[in-house]
């Protein structure tokens, strides 16, 4: 593959263009990146931008894309839901009883369910329910995970090793009062939930993890970290809710509670949901559910617009069908075997220190030796080559989006040949890293 630096002027032309009306030119902080590509197309496996370059791309859009860009069966579908209606804005729509049924047909903790549009929404929405419903105010969250950007969450996420164990607001303008009452302990770390329930006896309303901490890569559950959780939110009065915006849908139908086996209080869903369409939930037990006031009686507000819009229905009722009919999860699963198995050899071949880490689609390499239980151990991550490294591949046509410990997805329109090519780009980048 082509190993020269790729010029990109349309790109660099367009992104100066943006900057002129929109601030810093993206509309998310996290697409800020160098190159700044200005993608034209995205189709299946692949990104085509400005400049007239394809890329094999394992961004996804940072996850959403499950089944590839633009799924010819979920674009008909949504399409098809047009010709009706696109937003009622009154009363319920065929199309949001059947998500919900299949929702609640699929994830084992969801006995009810309520439809927004972002991960973000659903888990400002479950956090505040949660409190509602135990009547507390303090929940607790895990170092390096994240949950959204609301202020309830945005503290302790990717922070520097001198602020871990400390507060680490995510944002200027949020209240220091709102910060206070959410603590932090560490992942896969049960005795440090169990000294924090101690210390904050009958004050804590709930506790919100990744089910494997995809923020941070792919740092996976230790076994009975997520069964611990289950316990001692259950003796001590407090709402357990898996937040499953990334694991849901991407590593099973059922989300990872039904790989795991345990079965939180509340999930939250969203990005692979729709397959790149709007669309999220927050779903669970019935008699929390029914503090929402959609229901009759309900304390807790809920509401939005957009929930429950035609595109985004239609999108998740398509995307969960091919679920259904086809062997998605078999086939990115494989693929991500192969990738991860193929990367590991290169790595032993080339003396490369590194490990890599993945479970099912997802896979990534932490420069550093392993295990990873924790944040804290990926502070010995090589940040610099990380980002190095993938920059590289960017310019050989592989796309890993260049942002350390960000984790790479495999979609179900991945191919073996890609799989192959993007080892071979990965093997020459790391012998000009590691000569």
């Amino acid at each position: 593959m082509n190993s020269a630096k790729r010029e990109t002027p349309n790109s660099d032309r367009l992104y100066a263009a943006a900057c002129e009306s929109i601030p810093g030119g993206v509309n998310s902080a996290q697409r800020s990146i160098h190159p700044h590509l200005v993608i034209q197309r995205a189709a299946g496996a692949l990104l085509l931008d400005a400049d007239g370059t394809e890329y094999i791309d394992y961004h996804g859009a940072f996850g959403p894309a499950l089944l590839g860009h633009n799924h010819p069966f979920v674009r008909q579908k949504v399409i098809e839901s047009l010709e009706k209606y696109l937003l009622a804005g009154v009363g319920t729509t065929e199309l949001e009883i059947e998500v919900a049924r299949k929702l609640c047909r699929h994830i084992p903790s969801a006995q009810r369910v309520l439809l927004c549009n972002t991960g973000s929404e659903a888990t400002y929405h479950a956090l505040r329910v949660a409190r509602a419903f135990t009547a507390r105010k303090k929940i607790i969250k895990f170092q390096g995970c994240y949950h959204g950007t609301h202020d309830y969450v945005l503290r302790n996420v990717t922070s520097p090793a001198e602020k871990v164990g400390k507060l680490d607001a995510g944002s200027a303008g949020i209240l220091p009062e709102v910060l206070e009452n959410t603590l932090v302990c560490e992942f896969n770390s049960l005795e440090d939930v169990e000294r924090t329930f101690a210390a904050h006896r009958d004050e804590i309303a709930a506790i919100i993890v990744e089910p494997i901490a995809h923020n941070i890569g792919c740092v996976l559950p230790e076994p009975g970290f997520l069964e611990g959780l289950r316990s001692m939110t259950t003796e001590n009065g407090a709402v357990l809710i898996f937040d499953e915006v990334i694991t849901g849908f991407r590593h099973h139908l059922g989300g990872y509670q039904a790989i795991s086996g345990v079965a939180p209080d509340l999930t939250t869903l969203g990005k692979a949901m729709g397959n790149g369409f709007p669309i999220a939930a927050v779903c669970g037990k019935k008699e929390i559910m029914e503090r929402f006031s959609t229901f009759p009686g309900g304390d807790t507000f809920f509401a939005g617009t957009f929930n429950g819009n035609a595109a985004g229905c239609a999108a998740a009722l398509a995307t969960m069908e091919v679920l259904e009919r086809e062997p998605v999860h078999q086939h990115i699963f494989r693929l991500g075997e192969r990738m991860r198995k193929g990367l590991g050899e290169i790595h032993s071949r080339l003396g490369v220190r590194a490990t890599v880490a993945g479970f099912g689609s997802i896979f990534l390499t932490y420069f550093l030796d392993g295990p990873i239980r924790n944040y804290t151990d990926l502070l010995r991550n090589d940040a610099r080559r990380f980002v190095d490294y993938r920059r590289q591949l960017i310019d050989r046509g592989v796309f890993k989006m260049p942002v350390n410990l960000k984790r790479n997805h495999i979609s179900y329109s991945h191919t073996e040949a890609q799989i192959d090519k993007t080892l071979e780009a990965c093997e020459n980048v790391l012998k000009k890293l590691f000569p």
